[in-house]
């Protein structure tokens, strides 16, 4: 080699740019030297200087090579994920070369199937591992290790583990590592107790893993002993190990500690400066998160990137838009992080959160590319405004572009699917969830017992509920909150004690589901249990508690302590349903003055409550004071209110038809009139009738007493039957082979006092006593001759014991198989009896 080649192979050594490699290059070719050693050492700079195409192109131009030419571009690929697999193309070069590969050559390879994920290959070097001698090579088996825990293979990685006899720390890091990477923390955290019974010295990567792992766990005290130690055994904390630290106070809720331990890192990187942003505004403290963001901003170094702006974003959610929200989305576009996925999210979340909509959707459009947590974000705010139909368009939005659905996602359209209840879409999400295996998910299953409890299909609900091993306290809540909607008092407080006794602390959204259940029930003494038990776990009933408490007691004509109860509660004076509760039982119970006195809190806060007014009517209508009734609706005309119509809606052969009271405008308008007569008889009768299609047997249940509408403007209050909109889509069904499922919400004047159906669904204005208007769903399927109907709804009772012996009976059977017209004169005879 020429003398003057053996300095400027030392340089190439330290070349840390491209430039510099460039020019030492040239100055190597002036040298003439050609043999392998010039040629691999090149190939290392532009290695270790980024250049891989470069570093190729001395790989082919060389002469002559030999196994460290191979070992050096191996290793350069096996470190970018894009070029792992020119790794593995390379080994197979070597071999027809006829060179023997060495540890260094399997320790590389090894390391890019972990970046490949590729277990398949990974079997096969392991193979070639043992054929050449390498088994007991512990940097081998340390790769070996690695790319089973990659690969999710734990078991496998544990017997080589185990296979190693003399195990470094390395090794250890490897097989702690592999665990919290897989998400087994408390499997990795057992391992590094092991390691330090064998006397194995942690690294400063072994305490930054552990300490991670404490910080997923939020396990506070274990955290301390990790770091108490670590400062005992002397080691020197590193960045990496700190940010580790200052992360695992943080997810603890140990501020205090985390902002000593920040201000004791000499130099924070960015990442310090993220962690400590965003533990501050999960910790709910978002004005000293912006308050550190601005302080960093005025710093020279380090530079905020889109992970700082994303956290800063997320700290505006406990503020205004207007106030620091839009200032901070104009830096995002000054910075140029306007297309980050990260970000993007956050400034979604954030005007979701405040209200601003439609700045909202602009960020979303504005987007380029989108990923599932973006589509995700859209879906679960639009379920959670009640837009549900538009949370579904963006979720099958998201499906026909490609993107993989996860939990939330699913979670989230099924959350849509209930609270439109339609059936035929949340059974199509199911399949989706089954075909990825979401459907193990616990999120996932506490939406799907939901959705198809709110769509009347309790035996499903039940049925996911029971495959659920270990329920957590969502899919718990779920299932009561189902118990509620179908009026089973008695298995949503079984199911209630079922999670006392599991371990679990119940919730306010536990409470809540189990004092609705009592209220449909109307089990007085239970819902004070209840009541009487949140203070037991610390919890303070909200507004919506307080509605359930205060309609059970009203529903029962217990009208003075509801009354005391609205008095004693918080909202005394800001929440008006309260007092419309009260009212509509009012109204049920004929109580002029506690109706009065509910009206006129109710007025004193808002005077143009509708609701409230023709509550106040109907209340004199059934006092008989006729004349302050005619001043009422009076008073009504003059302050220009106009009753928002309740809608019906019916999904019958993939289409969705909506209809309100006195609807003239659907195209089959005529047709519907002809069948209307013999619904309304059947409204009128109280009557319902459940089919199951393709069986033989038939469940009948009474429902509660429904009356046509009064005319409350005349004197006689004569009773006149309206077609209503639940009738025009109950006469629009034909007979088809699938269910067609109808939804009425009620008007802005419906009472719910008595006909209070516990699932809920919010199109349109209502402004009744309780919080869920009423639910009717009507199921035509084809059977024989003529049609049968399906008649349901969910808060009922059984009939009579006559009727329901007659279940039983052939005359049930003989009445399906003669048709609609035969089943209901069959029904009303044995009412009758």
């Amino acid at each position: 080699m020429p003398p003057l080649c053996e300095p400027l192979l030392q340089k190439c050594a330290s070349a840390a740019t491209l430039e510099v490699a460039r020019r030492l290059h040239a100055l190597v070719l002036t040298t003439h030297a050609v043999s392998p050693y010039v040629n691999n050492n090149l190939l290392s700079m532009y290695a270790r200087c980024g250049s891989l195409d470069r570093a190729r192109e001395v790989f082919d131009r060389m002469p002559q090579r030999n196994v460290v030419s191979y070992n050096a571009l191996i290793s350069a690929y096996s470190r970018v994920p894009g070029r792992a697999l020119s790794a593995v193309g390379l080994f197979a070069r070597l071999g027809d070369e006829g060179l023997r590969p060495n540890g260094l050559t399997f320790t590389s390879l090894f390391q890019a199937c972990s970046l490949l994920e590729d277990r398949f290959t990974s079997s096969l070097l392991h193979s070639h591992v043992v054929k050449c001698g390498f088994a007991d090579n512990i940097c081998v088996q340390t790769a070996i290790l690695g790319v089973c825990s990659s690969c999710g293979d734990l078991e496998s990685a544990g017997n080589v583990f185990r296979c190693i006899a003399d195990k470094d720390a390395v090794a250890w890091n490897s097989m702690i590592f592999g665990s919290l990477k897989n998400d087994r923390i408390r499997d990795g955290l057992r391992i590094f107790c092991e390691m330090l019974a064998s006397g194995v010295s942690p690294t400063q990567f072994t305490y930054s893993i552990v300490l991670n792992a404490c910080a997923k766990l939020e396990h506070h005290t274990y955290g301390r002993i990790i770091h108490g130690r670590a400062v005992v055994s002397g080691i020197t904390f590193d960045l990496p190990m700190e940010n580790a630290l200052l992360d695992m106070y943080l997810n603890c809720g140990d501020i205090s500690s985390a902002q000593t331990i920040f201000d004791r890192v000499q130099n924070p990187d960015i990442v310090s400066w993220n962690s400590l942003i965003s533990g501050y505004t999960e910790n709910g403290h978002g004005e000293v998160a912006i308050e550190i963001f601005i302080q960093l901003w005025r710093h020279s170094f380090p530079k905020p990137d889109e992970y700082t702006l994303a956290a800063a974003v997320s700290a505006t959610g406990t503020f205004l838009v207007n106030d620091c929200g839009k200032a901070l989305h104009g830096q995002v576009i000054k910075a140029g992080f306007e297309s980050s996925f990260y970000v993007g999210t956050t400034l979604i979340s954030m005007y979701f959160t405040n209200g601003e909509n439609g700045y909202a959707h602009n960020v979303f459009h504005s987007l380029p590319e989108k990923d599932v947590v973006i589509w995700t974000e859209m879906i679960t705010a639009h379920s959670k405004m009640a837009d549900s139909e538009t949370a579904i368009k963006y979720f099958y939005e998201m499906y026909e572009e490609g993107h993989k659905t996860d939990s939330f996602a699913l979670s989230g359209a099924l959350s849509a699917c209930a609270d439109l209840t339609v059936l035929k879409q949340g059974e199509m999400i199911h399949s989706l969830a089954v075909k990825s295996g979401s459907d193990v998910d616990m999120a996932v299953c506490g939406g799907l017992v939901d959705m198809y409890a709110k769509n009347g299909n309790l035996q499903a609900a039940e049925l996911i509920y029971s495959d659920v091993s270990n329920p957590d306290l969502k899919c718990y809540n779920s299932m009561l909150r189902g118990y509620g909607y179908h009026g089973l008092a008695e298995k949503a407080l079984g199911l209630f004690d079922e999670i006392l006794m599991s371990g679990l602390l119940p919730d306010q959204v536990t409470f809540l589901s189990a004092l609705s259940a009592c209220n449909h029930s109307c089990l007085v003494n239970e819902g004070k249990i209840l009541w009487n038990c949140m203070r037991n776990f610390n919890l303070s009933p909200g507004s919506k508690h307080y509605s359930c408490m205060v309609s059970l007691l009203s529903r029962a004509g217990l009208l003075e302590e509801a009354e005391e109860m609205i008095n004693k509660s918080p909202f005394y004076d800001d929440h008006l349903e309260l007092w419309r509760t009260l009212l509509s039982s009012s109204v049920n119970y004929q109580n002029l003055r506690m109706g009065i006195r509910a009206a006129e809190h109710v007025l004193s806060l808002d005077m143009e409550d509708i609701a409230t007014h023709i509550l106040l009517s109907n209340l004199y209508a059934a006092a008989g004071k006729w004349d302050v009734v005619a001043e009422t609706r009076r008073k009504m005309r003059g302050l220009m209110m106009d009753k928002d119509p309740g809608l019906s809606w019916i999904e019958s052969q993939d289409t969705m038809n909506v209809f309100s009271s006195g609807d003239q405008l659907h195209p089959t308008i005529s047709k519907i009139r002809m069948r209307s007569p013999d619904l309304i008889v059947l409204f009128q009768l109280n009557l319902v009738i459940s089919v199951k299609t393709g069986h033989g047997d038939l469940i009948t249940y009474l429902c509660r007493h429904w009356q046509p509408p009064v005319d409350t403007e005349t004197p006689e209050g004569e009773q006149t039957v309206a077609l209503e909109g639940e009738h025009i889509a109950a006469s629009l069904a034909e007979p088809v082979d699938s269910s067609s499922v109808l939804v009425n919400s009620p008007s802005s004047d419906s009472s719910t006092s008595e006909l209070d159906l516990p699932i809920a669904h919010r199109k349109g204005r209502y402004s009744t006593a309780n919080t869920q208007p009423i639910y009717t769903s009507l199921s035509y399927s084809h059977i024989s001759s003529p049609y049968t109907v399906f008649i349901s709804s969910l808060d009922s009772v059984l009939i009579p014991k006559s009727v329901s012996e007659a279940s039983s009976h052939l005359g049930w059977e003989a009445a399906m198989k003669e048709g609609y017209h035969v089943a209901r004169r069959y029904i009303l005879h044995m009412i009758t009896v």
